[in-house]
């Protein structure tokens, strides 16, 4: 179309110099001017014609520049509305998945909360004096369920069933000095809230002041706990025992360890210090440690609605110095390790 447009003012140029020159021939001839002035007035129409073509040419040019750019702010703007469109879209579903969220805890209410433990592990949970279960765990445990509003059930346990008592569901949990090290994908685990370590326990006048000492001695183990599971990883050092003997709690690892029956007791430092001090015994922890771990609450695997919802708890409990209170009302210093 613009070639159209130009072509015909082009022809339109030239016939007016045509008719323009042939008028000026007659004038000319009749005032006897030369034809020399004929050509440059038709030079001067052509070069008129081409500057018009130019202007033209740059008018659309323009045009299309213009509607080049208005395209490409269109285009910005419309993907500048997509992203903000999206994070609006984004923010809604966040917002909705936390109130889901957030109603779901809401309507989880802990009525009671059983609690599975050893009742001949002071001072994690055992028989008190006044014939009470008592110990810092079980003290933990009540004051979590009180802040749930929940009641508390003790329910002591026989060490080496605890799997299957937590399974048939006659207990909620597993809270009593229990080691997640090493068991860490069989239970639905609390976050660690105290360190400890695995050691020997031996009388002062044993003379045995390394595991070095232990070779050809009778060394006690409770069944299923933690010190079995890390000495079944020493082969070597268990293999020179005289024997290493499974016993059904540590209460009677003590009396036998007082009677000079065996030679070790291996065993939770927590566990074995608290003895050491409460019987007032002539015994020694060796300085060497069998193994490191961290005590944590176990939950049934799956069952973390209740593992959450005790956990707020305890965090609390950590946040508003309960936590450290009956750590140094039983240890006499703060062992806890949960938000720190």
């Amino acid at each position: 179309m613009k070639k159209k447009v130009l072509s015909v003012l082009l022809a339109s140029a030239m016939t007016a110099a045509v008719l323009a020159g042939c008028g000026q021939d007659k004038e000319t001839e009749k005032a006897g001017e030369t034809p020399a002035k004929t050509e440059a007035l038709t030079e001067e129409a052509k070069t008129e014609a081409a500057e018009t073509e130019k202007k033209t040419e740059a008018a659309e040019t323009e045009k299309k520049t213009e509607a080049a750019e208005t395209g490409e702010e269109t285009e910005a703007g419309t993907e500048e509305e997509t992203k903000s469109d999206k994070k609006i879209a984004d923010k809604v579903i966040a917002e909705s998945e936390t109130k889901a969220e957030t109603g779901a805890k809401a309507d989880f209410k802990v009525d009671k909360l059983t609690v599975g433990f050893d009742q001949d592990f002071p001072p994690m949970g055992f028989i008190g004096d006044d014939g009470e279960y008592t110990g810092f765990d079980l003290e933990l445990a009540a004051e979590v369920a009180d802040r749930l509003g929940a009641e508390v059930v003790y329910q002591p346990i026989a060490w080496d069933m605890k799997d299957a008592e937590l399974s048939s569901g006659n207990i909620d949990c597993i809270w009593n000095g229990f080691t997640m090290t090493d068991r860490e994908d069989e239970y639905t685990w609390s976050e660690p809230y105290m360190k400890n370590d695995q050691v020997f326990v031996v009388r002062a006048d044993s003379g045995i002041a390394s595991e070095a000492d232990l070779a050809g001695k009778v060394v006690d183990v409770q069944t299923d706990s933690s010190a079995q599971r890390a000495l079944a990883g020493m082969s070597k050092l268990t293999e020179s025992f005289g024997s290493l003997n499974p016993v059904a709690d540590y209460n009677t690892a003590f009396m036998e360890l007082e009677a000079g029956a065996v030679d070790a007791v291996a065993m939770d430092s927590v566990v074995a210090n608290y003895q050491i001090e409460k019987r007032g015994a002539d015994f020694n922890v060796l300085d060497e440690s069998i193994a490191a771990e961290e005590y944590a609450i176990g939950f049934k695997k799956g069952n973390e609605e209740l593992r959450d919802a005790v956990q707020e708890k305890l965090d609390e409990m950590a946040a508003d110095g309960t936590l450290a209170e009956i750590s140094k009302k039983w240890f006499g210093e703060d062992m806890t390790i949960l938000g720190k």
